[in-house]
């Protein structure tokens, strides 16, 4: 904390500072895909019929739907490897669980439309792309 209040930077050589900056980039880029995700699942909730196998699936919907940032952001708030891997299998275990709910929703045309189309494919590719992470994070910290 002292260090970054002096605005003093970590010792290293700069190829591996050009990788960091393209990993940070990375980084938010997934950071505010899965915040517009949860928002979006937060506005699509509260457009769901009002009956109750709707009201259930949504208030499901509603919790893993915004659980994947919040497991990610403290994936990236985590203080060792083996929490980060933890908590990146938390955020990944809720994408798929979100991606499922989605799927159920339209197939059941409980919901019809553009909407659910969209998102049941930006949850697949949520999915997939933080199982890949899990994995690449299992086999850096092995």
């Amino acid at each position: 904390m002292r260090a970054k209040k002096l605005g003093l930077r970590k010792a290293g050589n700069r190829k591996h500072e050009n990788h960091d900056a393209e990993y940070s980039a990375k980084n938010q880029d997934l950071r505010e895909r899965l915040y517009a995700f949860a928002l979006n699942i937060v506005k699509f909730v509260k457009t769901l019929p009002r009956d109750w196998v709707a009201l259930e699936i949504g208030r499901q919907l509603l919790h893993s739907g915004t659980s994947v940032d919040a497991n990610y952001e403290e994936a990236c708030g985590a203080f060792s490897r083996k929490e980060f891997t933890y908590k990146l299998s938390i955020a990944f275990r809720e994408a798929k669980e979100s991606h499922y709910w989605l799927r159920l929703l339209y197939d059941s045309k409980i919901v019809t439309g553009p909407t659910i189309e969209y998102l049941v494919q930006v949850s697949k590719e949520i999915r997939n792309i933080l199982g890949k992470s899990v994995k690449t994070a299992k086999g850096a910290s092995k």
